[in-house]
C-alpha cells in the first residue's frame, strides 16, 4: 500500500491527498511530512515491530502518523480519545507502546491514565529525515492494532499484519471502482477500523480525504455541508449514521450533490432506511459491507439495487478474493441454501491474534474444522441464499427463542421498522425478572400509540414474536463508534441486559 502512495505522489505531486480544516497537503507534501515523522520516529528509539499509539483525532495528524509508523515497520495503536480514563490505562499498560503521539495541545489536556507513558506531540517529531529513508517492505509483520471489547468487556488487541491489511484495503478498492477521481469524507471515528474503508483505499486509489471533527458530523448538516463545499463523491459510515442523515432537511438536496456512492457497514441495515435513500436520491449507488476486526476492516462489499432486495432481505455479499467463508451448525459444514449456520471465515484476511493472549487466540481461531486453514469463529449466523450470496441473520448471542421459535432481534427490529407509522425501530433483549423481556423502542413518524403500535404489529406478526413492551423515543442514539447505542437505549428506559441465564439456547436449523 505505501508502494501505491509513493507513485502517486511521484505521477501526481500537486494532487491534493489529504485535508482538514486546519491544513491539506497535496501528495509530494503529505509523503515529504510522513517522512519527516518516519526520521523523528527513528530518533526517539521507534524499533520495527515497536507499538506506537496514536492519542489523535480525526485529522491529517492521524494520517501522517499512521503512514510514519507503517513506513518504519512499527504497529500503530489507534486510540480513542474520548475513552474513559479506566479503558485508556488498560490500553496502554497492555501493549506498551514506545511512545504516543498526541496533538500539540496534548500536554493541557493529556489523561492521567496515559501521562506516565513517552508522550510526543506531533510537532516535535517533525525531524531531519535520514540521507535515505526508504519504506520497510516485509511482508509478514503486524501493521495495525485495534482493541475491541467483543463480548467480553475487557480490551482486547487485534494484532492486523500488513499482508491482510494490504489485501483487504486492495479489495475494496477495487471492487468500488475507487479512482484518482475520488474524493472521500470520512465520517467514521480513526480509532474504529471502518473508517478504513474510507481512509485507506482513497489513498491507495491516488484520490482525495476530506476530515472534518467528530463532534461537528454529529450535526447532519456539516455533512451536507462538506459534500457540496469538497465536491465529495463517497463515504462510508453505519447505518445508524445513515438514519441522522435521513432525518436531516437537507437530505432533499442529496439527489442534486456530486455524492455518488456511500458503503455501509458495522450493523445490519434496515430496508426501510435503503428505500428512504433512494426515494430521495435514486442513482445513489450503495455498498453493504461486512466484517469483523478479526479479518481486518471488511471482507465483502457488495452493491445493492432496489430491484433486488427480496422481502427486505438485504445481503452481504460474498468473500473478497483471498478469503473463504464457510457455516458451521453443531459442528458439522452447512452446505444446503437458506441454511443458517455460524459464520466462519478464513483466507488472507485472517488477524495474526490477540495481543499478549495466545489462550484466546486459540479458542477465536479454529484449524480443526477445514483440514490445513486456520478459520476465525465470528459469533454471527448467516445463510447462503439462492443468488449464493452471504446474509447476515444476527448476532448468536442475539437470536433468541421463546415457545419454540427462534426469534432474531435484527429481523424483528426490521418488521417493526415496517409498519406505516415508524420512522425507525430497534428491539432489544432485557431481564424481566429473570425471564427474556423483548423491548422495541420505536422512532413514530407520525401521532401513534404504544398500544396502536402494539396492534399494528400484531397484524404482522405472530404472538410469539411480539415484543413485550414498546416504548416512543425521539431518536435511537449512536455511541462513539456511530453504531446504535443499545446500553443507554436500555438505561434510559429503566431496564437491566438479559442476564445470561435468561437466555435460552440459539437454535440454528429450524
Amino acid at each position: 500500500m505505501l508502494q501505491e502512495v509513493i507513485r502517486h505522489a511521484r505521477e501526481a505531486p500537486d494532487k491534493r491527498a489529504v485535508a482538514d480544516l486546519d491544513r491539506e497537503l497535496t501528495y509530494a507534501a503529505f509523503i515529504e511530512e510522513v517522512v519527516w515523522a518516519a526520521s523523528g520516529l527513528l530518533q526517539r528509539g521507534v524499533h520495527e515491530g515497536d507499538r506506537v499509539a496514536l492519542f489523535l483525532t480525526n485529522s491529517v495528524d492521524f494520517v501522517v502518523a499512521a503512514f510514519a509508523s507503517l513506513w518504519v515497520g512499527a504497529v500503530f495503536v489507534p486510540l480513542a480519545t474520548t475513552d474513559p480514563p479506566s479503558r485508556l490505562s488498560t490500553i496502554v499498560s497492555d501493549c506498551q507502546p514506545t511512545l504516543i503521539l498526541g496533538h500539540d495541545e496534548t500536554d493541557d489536556d493529556t489523561p492521567l491514565a496515559i501521562k506516565g507513558f513517552n508522550i510526543v506531540a506531533m510537532s516535535e517529531l517533525r525531524q531531519s529525515p535520514a540521507s535515505r529513508l526508504d519504506p520497510v517492505s516485509s511482508r509478514s509483520r503486524a501493521a495495525y492494532m485495534i482493541y475491541t471489547s467483543g463480548t467480553t468487556g475487557t480490551p482486547k488487541g487485534v494484532i492486523v499484519g500488513t499482508r491482510a491489511f494490504g489485501a483487504a484495503v486492495r479489495s475494496t478498492a477495487n471492487i468500488l471502482g475507487l479512482t484518482t477521481s475520488t474524493v472521500t469524507l470520512c465520517v467514521s471515528p480513526f480509532h474504529f477500523d471502518g473508517s478504513y474503508s474510507s481512509l485507506f483505499t482513497t489513498l491507495y486509489s491516488g484520490g482525495t480525504v476530506i476530515i472534518r471533527p467528530r463532534d461537528a458530523l454529529l450535526f447532519a448538516r456539516t455533512f451536507f455541508n462538506a459534500v457540496v463545499n469538497e465536491n465529495v463523491t463517497y463515504s462510508g459510515f453505519t447505518p445508524a449514521y445513515l438514519r441522522l442523515l435521513l432525518a436531516s432537511p437537507q437530505i432533499g438536496g442529496l439527489s442534486n450533490s456530486p455524492l455518488a456512492m456511500i458503503a455501509l457497514g458495522g450493523e445490519a441495515i434496515p430496508a426501510a432506511d435503503l428505500r428512504s435513500l433512494w426515494a430521495h436520491a435514486p442513482r445513489m449507488r450503495v455498498f453493504n459491507r461486512y466484517g469483523p476486526t478479526e479479518t481486518t476492516i471488511c471482507v465483502t462489499d457488495v452493491e445493492l439495487r432496489s430491484d433486488a432486495l427480496r422481502d427486505d432481505t438485504i445481503p452481504i455479499g460474498t468473500p473478497h478474493p483471498g478469503v473463504s467463508f464457510y457455516l458451521v451448525d453443531d459442528g458439522k459444514m452447512v452446505d444446503e441454501v437458506n441454511t443458517v449456520g455460524e459464520l466462519h471465515i478464513g483466507g488472507d484476511q485472517l488477524m495474526d491474534g490477540y495481543w499478549n493472549a495466545p489462550e484466546l487466540t486459540a479458542r477465536a481461531l479454529s484449524t480443526d474444522i477445514v483440514s490445513g486453514e486456520t478459520l476465525y469463529r465470528t459469533g454471527d449466523l448467516a445463510y447462503r441464499d439462492l443468488d449464493g450470496n452471504y446474509v447476515y441473520v444476527d448476532r448468536a448471542d442475539r437470536v433468541i427463542k421463546r415457545s419454540g421459535v427462534r426469534i432474531s432481534l435484527v429481523e424483528l427490529s426490521g418488521a417493526i421498522s415496517s409498519l406505516g407509522a415508524v420512522s425507525s425501530a430497534a428491539c432489544l433483549s432485557f431481564d424481566d425478572g429473570g425471564k427474556l423481556g423483548i423491548v422495541a423502542f420505536v422512532v413514530p413518524e407520525s401521532d401513534v400509540s404504544t398500544l396502536d403500535l402494539r396492534r399494528m404489529a400484531s397484524e404482522l406478526l405472530p404472538g410469539t414474536m411480539l415484543p413485550d413492551r414498546f416504548d416512543l423515543v425521539e431518536a435511537l442514539p449512536i455511541n462513539r463508534s456511530n453504531k446504535l447505542d443499545e446500553r443507554r437505549l436500555l438505561h434510559d428506559a429503566g431496564l437491566e441486559p438479559a442476564r445470561a441465564g435468561a437466555r435460552p439456547g440459539v437454535s440454528h436449523r429450524s
